[in-house]
């Protein structure tokens, strides 16, 4: 017979976010929020020619500029004041996620709990602000060499200028992922970046139509193509999900006159320990000979960074080959990074529990992570299988897919985050529901 609490979540359903005030009240301020970062992605900065930037841009959205330009939603294209986004806060996090591993005083903090994750978090800001400020000089430099005109008036202010309004954008975007996190429903982070990816998707929508209304692409491969995107979606869900979970068992214990059961619980191991920062950083890295080569006319014509730009062109055997081997090299190095089977054996033998056939400490230790290692290349090979894709369809199909895998993780991971936290604020309000009844009840006996 199922318990209470397996009947009550069997019971939640959306329809119940019209009683949940609380509930709503989040999901109308998160809406507000990314409302207003879209409304940003339209500002335009001071002093730049939007005309000639639009040509010059053009010439470089296949390299670095139009993976950003992605995740921006178009900021990047438009040079908005939003134009870096929160990637400078994404990089930072990611940088401190290492370093607590590296660094002795940063692990140190980590272990200390809430008082230790605020520290981590003012350094990540602090980073965050060191890096934009790298990334926005570079860019004002940058737009001031290059050709066509695209600054009215070249010199130490518009420097300047470019560098804080940058700055600003990126620290204000900062500020309101905090507020989505902590006032809202979700990762506030994650969803600007989620934003920024879905605001080009009625465009690509309307693109592909037109395609298939002048005859460029027939009728069966849309289809073909809808029912592939459906099932790699679909795909992602599952493969996101799925977890390798090993039984731990906790003995019988004495608490003064009392004696507690044994008990079993699981240790889940995610398929995708790594999540999306693979597919980035491989794409990245890849992107980066082609920018410099868009941005550099004399190492366009020749030379050997423009011959390595040619074979890492999208679509090139070597770009592809190149492509797997780094999201398979960074699913393993960031899963090392970010978890730990040494400490985890540790704390649970310090618990008392271990794994039954498995000797607690070392040997739980490596058995860990004989698993993980094994459960990591599904998960390699599941995200080098989705980032390929869209490339296949591009370089040998001809369609015009304006997704890569990186964006479609991204967008999936984000929604079922999202909707996760909505079911557990939807159960929580369903739940003090069941005790206030209970509480009137008991009144009237």
């Amino acid at each position: 017979m199922a318990s209470a609490a397996e009947q009550l979540a069997a019971n939640i359903n959306f329809s119940a976010i019209g009683k949940a005030e609380e509930l709503k009240k989040r999901i109308w301020f998160t809406l507000g929020a990314l409302i207003i970062y879209r409304l940003g992605t339209y500002i335009p900065m001071p002093g730049i020619d939007p005309v000639a930037f639009a040509q010059s841009f053009s010439n470089q959205q296949k390299g670095v500029l139009g993976l950003f330009n992605m995740f921006s939603g178009g900021a990047v294209q438009r040079m908005a004041i939003f134009a870096l986004n929160i990637m400078p806060y994404i990089s930072a996090s990611i940088i401190m996620q290492l370093l607590t591993s590296v660094v002795p005083s940063l692990e140190a903090l980590k272990k200390e709990g809430e008082s230790g994750r605020k520290i981590i978090n003012q350094y990540t800001r602090y980073l965050t602000v060191v890096l934009a400020a790298f990334q926005a000089y570079g860019i004002a430099v940058g737009l001031e060499g290059a050709s066509g005109g695209i600054v009215a008036e070249p010199g130490m202010f518009f420097r300047i200028s470019t560098t804080l309004t940058l700055m600003g954008g990126t620290m204000f975007l900062m500020w309101l992922g905090e507020q989505i996190t902590s006032r809202g429903i979700g990762n506030g982070s994650s969803l600007i970046i989620f934003a920024g990816i879905v605001a080009e998707l009625p465009a690509a929508i309307a693109n592909t139509l037109e395609l298939g209304r002048q005859g460029a692409l027939s009728t069966g491969l849309i289809l073909a193509v809808i029912v592939m995107a459906v099932a790699v979606i679909a795909g992602i869900v599952f493969f996101e999900r799925a977890q390798r979970r090993l039984v731990i068992t906790y003995p019988k214990r004495q608490v003064g006159n009392r004696v507690y059961e044994g008990q079993t619980s699981f240790l889940p191991l995610k398929l995708n320990t790594s999540g999306v920062i693979p597919p980035i950083f491989a794409s990245s890295l890849l992107l980066l000979p082609t920018t410099i080569v868009n941005v550099s006319a004399s190492a366009a014509t020749g030379g050997f960074l423009g011959l390595v730009a040619t074979y890492l062109a999208h679509g090139r055997p070597l770009y592809m080959f190149m492509y797997v081997a780094l999201i398979v090299f960074f699913a393993f190095f960031y899963t090392a990074i970010v978890f730990n089977p040494t400490e985890t054996a540790d704390n649970l033998k310090k618990h008392g529990g271990f794994i039954p056939g498995i000797r607690p400490g070392e040997k739980t230790a490596q058995y860990i992570d004989f698993v993980l290692s094994r459960v990591t290349v599904i998960g390699a090979a599941y995200l080098a299988v989705i980032c390929l894709i869209p490339e296949l369809l591009i370089s040998y199909g001809g369609f015009p897919v304006y997704f890569g895998g990186t964006s479609l993780l991204i967008v999936v991971s984000v929604t079922m985050d999202t909707v996760a936290q909505i079911h557990g604020h939807l159960q929580a309000h369903q739940y003090e529901g069941l005790i206030r009844k209970a509480k009137l009840r008991g009144r009237k006996r």
